[in-house]
């Protein structure tokens, strides 16, 4: 991967949401990502959710179906500079695996499930950079599945909040088949105000400056109001304007009986719900109008993939954050770093290690202590729950669990049967790392400056790991010992962590 993007290079990005996939191909142009080129599709991917929370096989092709298409659109586009993110629809799906390996076959890069808040995030990054006010901001998305609501300033979120409703999921819940009626549109406003209760009091304190709106739903109901002559002169979407919508919409008993001037057909039967989730945030949070931004999920994972390149990686900050947060001992975890980063050099070509690979273990290095701020005894098992359960800005759900197996593995006996674990999450590499990360950890056991002896790590053909140590053998008498204990876990566990050809040998430390 190339340090930096120069300009006129391409970017893409795929957003896998619960209504709609929709791909965005775009230059970069001085530091700004111009939109080239764009698809979307009203996959519905959320519709597909069985009553036992599984993609039904319908749904699965119809996604699959579509990334066929925007594969096609892709040739130009390398895929260290695509991003593929999927939401609500595969959060939910207890068989979203299955989709996961089918799609592998035809994607060119593999699918990062994001968590609610990292998509609130990203939604925020994407809307501000397609706005040119500045002040404090509400920006609203509403989604297939979920709704998106947060609270910030320039390119800086102050509050992210992710909440389980959707137009999609509402209309399954609240508009079957379709029909229309005051009860049902009550009783999805109630739903929608109950999950708005948590978050409206925080929100309201906090305050904005102005409301933005994103994505489908908003900026249907906008259009709608703009040309039935609902909108003011700024052609914002209104209180007033929603109410006369929602008037309007009751009338119908039916969404096939709908006439709504600028109302697309691929939207209509989702459009009942939207309103009420509309309805009921404007109410809750008490909203006059909002303005509407075509900067979405998508743009901003754009951005965000442009701040990697541009050593503005938003992982690295978080990262910071969470030993800050934990109160992990930075010393200690640069020694760590430093070390895994020597360990690394020395096997990545022949273990086809790649940059990806020395990120990942670099950021599992510096956060293998926070565990340690609930209790020393197990503080791996408790650093690894931490990773896996946290919501961190910058990471995929797949991104956290390989580093919570990380930090889990770093220390103690290398049982076999973890193996399994670790292969599943992320195969032959993941599990190197998890050798490198101990062996680092391992050789700063002293927790102190003074110099280490001569070490070297290499792998041979038959992935012989062998470990060199120089040095008089008198000065470091603990980790002769700590190595001698680690060669035994190597020889009992790592035979059947790697393969049965497998060992760690350690040359002699020499007087």
């Amino acid at each position: 991967m190339s340090d930096f993007l120069i300009d006129e290079e391409l970017l893409a990005a795929i957003d896998m949401g619960s209504n709609s996939f929709h791909l965005a191909i775009a230059r970069v142009d001085h530091g700004e990502v111009k939109k080239v080129a764009s698809m979307s599709e009203k996959v519905q991917l959320a519709a597909g959710l069985d009553e036992n929370k599984n993609l039904t096989e319908a749904a699965q092709q119809r996604g699959l179906a579509c990334l066929s298409r925007f594969v096609g659109r892709l040739g130009s586009v390398q895929p260290n500079r695509l991003r593929i993110v999927a939401t609500n629809a595969l959060r939910q799906a207890k068989n979203g695996h299955e989709f996961i390996q089918k799609a592998a076959e035809i994607l060119p890069k593999h699918i990062e499930i994001i968590a609610g808040r990292e998509e609130a995030r990203l939604i925020y990054l994407g809307v501000s950079h397609t706005m040119v006010n500045s002040g404090r901001r509400l920006v609203i998305d509403i989604g297939g599945g979920s709704t998106e609501l947060i609270i910030g300033e320039e390119f800086e979120p102050i509050h992210t909040e992710s909440l389980q409703m959707g137009c999609v999921a509402f209309t399954k819940a609240f508009f079957v088949d379709g029909e229309i009626n005051q009860k049902s549109f009550d009783k999805a406003v109630v739903a929608a105000r109950k999950e708005l209760s948590g978050i409206a009091n925080t929100y309201k304190e906090a305050g904005w400056d102005t409301v933005v709106g994103s994505s489908g739903t908003i900026k249907a109901c906008r259009q709608i109001t703009v040309n039935m002559g609902w909108s003011n002169e700024k052609e914002e979407l209104t209180r007033d304007g929603l109410d006369k919508l929602k008037e309007k919409l009751l009338k119908y008993k039916h969404v096939a009986e709908m006439e709504f001037d600028g109302l697309k057909e691929d939207r209509r039967a989702v459009l009942p719900a939207g309103i009420a989730i509309l309805y009921a945030i404007f109410d809750v949070l008490e909203l006059d109008k909002l303005v509407y931004s075509d900067g979405a999920l998508r743009e901003g994972v754009m951005y965000d993939l442009l701040g990697r390149f541009q050593h503005e990686d938003i992982r690295d900050r978080s990262v910071q954050a969470l030993m800050g947060r934990y109160n992990a001992d930075p010393k200690q975890a640069e020694r760590v770093v430093n070390m895994a980063q020597h360990l690394f050099d020395g096997v990545a070509d022949s273990l086809k290690l790649t940059t990806e690979d020395s990120d990942l273990l670099r950021r599992a290095a510096y956060l293998h202590e926070i565990g340690l701020a609930i209790s020393h005894a197990g503080y791996h098992r408790h650093g690894a729950y931490l990773l896996q359960h946290s919501d961190i800005a910058g990471f995929s759900q797949i991104d956290q669990n390989h580093l919570s197996h990380l930090v889990a593995h770093h220390r103690r006996k290398l049982r076999s049967d973890a193996r399994v674990d670790v292969m599943k999450v992320g195969g032959n590499k993941l599990v190197y790392l998890c050798l490198l990360l101990r062996l680092a950890v391992l050789l700063n056991h002293s927790r102190s400056d003074q110099m280490l002896p001569a070490i070297e790590l290499t792998v041979g053909n038959a992935q012989q790991w062998q470990l060199s140590v120089s040095g008089n053998a008198a000065q470091w008498p603990l980790l002769v010992a700590d190595l001698h204990d680690e060669q035994v876990q190597f020889s009992i566990g790592m035979l059947s962590w790697i393969s049965n050809q497998n060992n760690l040998s350690m040359n002699k430390l020499v007087n």
